[in-house]
């Protein structure tokens, strides 16, 4: 895979992109939203009812609109790549503190708003939906619409800044983001500490009582690896206590971009992400905990199964979590939705999208 991105001068799109958009909903021509396309294997295949679906492409659309170091805000475009964007906070001692993913050097900040997802900070930081302080949204009829900030809310009375977070770009173009920054830690160290699955889970409970320095708690294979930031005097002092083996400076990026041995695509068995309470035990036969990488302090489980999908995730929804398939062409990569939530889902789906122009399926089919 190319790597290399290719750098394009700031620009605003966002009347070519309403026209483009309006004209589709007049036509009822579904639209498959891509900015870097990194994310292309989260989630369904993008399918029109009778039409072929044509690729809208937000890469054009790009640059920093507004940065306020001093007030921790900074406000972007759409194809705006994420990778620049970090680096722009980063000659601030800035940074996204839920640390999302990129999987490809062409990641963009839509499609990280679209597909939601964070890194090992979450539990501690928060997610993205946590730091989106407004959106400005390019609707079905190629309005600019902004919502956040300078609430406006559409006839159905819903504030969309956050709802558009994981939505998939299913309920319309998302075509600027202001988000909450923050300082970057003083110091940092991780540490490796061989110690049972168990062990670990009752360490981290008693951790998480303490007012310590922990941003990321991951194990697997017979050890806990912990990230430790904050204050110089701190994380030295957390050091101390701990003991255990310094851990390679690069192991938390090569997990949050699923890079580790772990996730050898190699590995034919479909690969799930469990999302659960930290502390939830799985009852499910056939499943071996201990071959798990337990992220999140486990509150994010990843596994290679070939377990039945309904076995897996009715085990999981009785833990109290749900499941998520990652490998690329599955069926339904997402836990269906229980009847009263999929009837709201479809309801502001139909609001905002009675067409079916934006990403549909991408997230349930019929959506």
């Amino acid at each position: 895979m190319d790597t290399s991105t290719q750098t394009l001068p700031d620009r605003d799109a966002t009347q070519a992109l309403g026209e483009r958009i309006r004209q589709a909903d007049a036509e009822g021509t579904p639209l498959r939203i891509v900015g870097g396309d990194t994310k292309a294997f989260y989630g369904r295949k993008v399918q029109g009812r009778s039409m072929e679906v044509e690729t809208l492409s937000t890469r054009e659309h790009r640059g920093i609109t507004t940065y306020d170091p001093v007030e921790l805000i900074v406000s972007a475009r759409a194809g705006t790549p994420l990778a620049e964007l970090e680096a722009t906070l980063a000659e601030q001692g800035q940074m996204l503190p839920f640390e999302p993913p990129h999987f490809g050097a062409e990641a963009t900040l839509g499609g990280m708003v679209a597909a939601g997802l964070s890194g090992p900070r979450r539990p501690w930081a928060g997610a993205v939906r946590d730091f989106v302080l407004g959106i400005r949204m390019i609707d079905r009829h190629g309005r600019s619409l902004r919502f956040g900030g300078e609430v406006m809310k559409n006839v159905a009375g819903y504030d969309l800044s956050r709802l558009v977070v994981g939505a998939q770009g299913t309920l319309g173009l998302v075509a600027e983001v202001s988000l909450k920054v923050l300082p970057r830690p003083a110091a940092r160290h991780g540490l490796r500490l061989p110690m049972s699955r168990e062990e670990a889970r009752q360490r981290l409970a008693e951790w998480g009582r303490r007012p310590l320095p922990i941003s990321a708690a991951a194990w697997q294979d017979g050890a806990l690896n912990l990230r430790l930031e904050g204050g110089a005097g701190s994380v030295a002092a957390t050091r101390r206590e701990f003991g255990g083996d310094d851990l390679e400076d690069d192991y938390w990026d090569t997990l949050r971009e699923l890079r580790l041995p772990f996730f050898d695509t190699a590995d034919p068995r479909p690969l799930w992400r469990l999302s659960l309470p930290q502390r939830a035990r799985l009852d499910i036969e056939g499943l071996d905990e201990d071959t798990m990488l337990h992220d999140w302090a486990g509150a994010q489980r990843w596994l290679r199964s070939d377990l039945d999908a309904g076995t897996l995730r009715d085990g999981v929804t009785r833990a109290g979590g749900h499941a998520t398939c990652l490998t690329p062409g599955a069926a339904e990569p997402f836990t269906p939705l229980a009847p009263p939530l999929a009837k709201y889902h479809q309801r502001l789906k139909a609001e905002l999208d009675p067409h079916g122009i934006f990403n549909p399926g991408r997230l349930y089919g019929g959506l």
